[in-house]
């Protein structure tokens, strides 16, 4: 049940937090006239915002979800070019203040603003994805172990290449990218040593364009595909959809990463060429973290989602994935290893 001491906190104006965010990033919500007199779920999108069909859009999903399940009323917020950390800050602030419980931040870079906020708000419970830094009490950080499902894409590059030459592209050179390359290249290379993986990364910082520049990413794989590569997985936010462009203009295969990419509808026409994704269940660990907040044990501290949990994980929605036997076995071999803890997966 929601806490009756949140419903003076939600009756705050609608209107001061309009004025509040259009400061700072364009903001939607949406249900149905509150009957409980409180808010549920709010989440501030990374870099690139709704509609970049991968790691955004996951968060979403799970926001949708938890409406439909509590039928409470949400907000989703779009981020702005330029932005700063106060900015980020003063926007989870007014999600707060206007009384949405749990407050999200999606991405590493809210970081610095899910701290200042929850500090402000401690009877507030805030989460941030893909940060494990903050250590507050009434913050639930939420992480994957996406090296795991990145070695298992490894497996499945190093068993479709007919070149024996893969690519990685990463959207910006930051440890969070390193995970996907590390276990990438460590699936490659524990599959078949012959099997050469080429590397780069789109820019330096997420300010330069690296998660949110398709041409970025399309011009990345193409000088990869053109060194040969036939299997390229992307890690790059949705710089990721000119990869799979690419790819699929050359008729090679690209890897998705994040949400199942060959469902997107943005993706559609592209979806014969792209083999399969590393999933991390972004929306799962966003739900759950509601969840938490309306059962009246909300989430804190570090939550990891990873193989055994069943929280990152490769789709098989591409049937020419899903109905390759040999390279099924290969997968399942690789993730039960990985589960027992006789592959250690390299996160860096």
């Amino acid at each position: 049940m929601r806490r009756i001491s949140r419903i003076t906190v939600a009756g705050a104006a609608t209107a001061s937090l309009a004025l509040a965010l259009s400061a700072c990033g364009s903001t939607s919500t949406s249900g149905s006239s509150d009957s409980k007199g409180d808010k549920g779920l709010a989440i501030a999108y990374d870099v690139g915002g709704k509609g970049d069909q991968s790691f955004n859009d996951a968060a979403y999903a799970g926001l949708e979800r938890a409406k439909k399940e509590f039928g409470y009323q949400t907000a989703d917020v779009e981020p702005t070019e330029g932005e700063t950390d106060a900015d980020k800050e003063q926007r989870l602030a007014s999600l707060a203040k206007q009384g949405y419980n749990p407050v999200i931040g999606v991405g590493y870079a809210y970081a610095a603003a899910v701290k200042g906020a929850a500090e402000k708000f401690p009877k507030t419970t805030f989460g941030i994805v893909d940060d494990a830094t903050i250590n507050s009490k009434n913050v639930a950080d939420l992480v994957f172990s996406e090296e795991q499902a990145s070695y298992l894409a490894g497996v499945a590059a190093a068993k479709s290449t007919k070149s024996n030459v893969v690519g990685f592209v990463g959207g910006v050179d930051i440890p969070l990218i390193h995970k996907f390359q590390a276990g990438f290249a460590q699936g490659v290379k524990d599959t078949n040593p012959k099997v050469k993986v080429l590397s780069q990364y789109l820019t330096q910082t997420a300010e330069e364009g690296g998660f949110s520049s398709p041409d970025k990413g399309k011009t990345a794989a193409e000088g990869q595909i053109e060194k040969k590569a036939d299997v390229v997985y992307a890690a790059a936010g949705l710089s990721g959809q000119g990869v799979i462009e690419a790819a699929a203009a050359k008729k090679v295969w690209a890897i998705g990463v994040d949400s199942d990419q060959y469902k997107q509808e943005a993706l559609a026409k592209y979806k014969d060429f792209i083999l399969t994704s590393a999933m991390k269940d972004v929306a799962k660990a966003v739900f759950n973290l509601a969840k938490s907040v309306e059962d009246g044990k909300p989430g804190t501290g570090i939550v990891r989602g990873d193989l055994k949990t069943g929280e990152v994980s490769l789709s098989d929605s591409n049937p020419k994935f899903a109905d390759d036997a040999e390279l099924q076995e290969a997968i399942k071999t690789a993730k039960e290893k990985i589960i027992s803890g006789e592959i250690k997966v390299k996160s860096s």
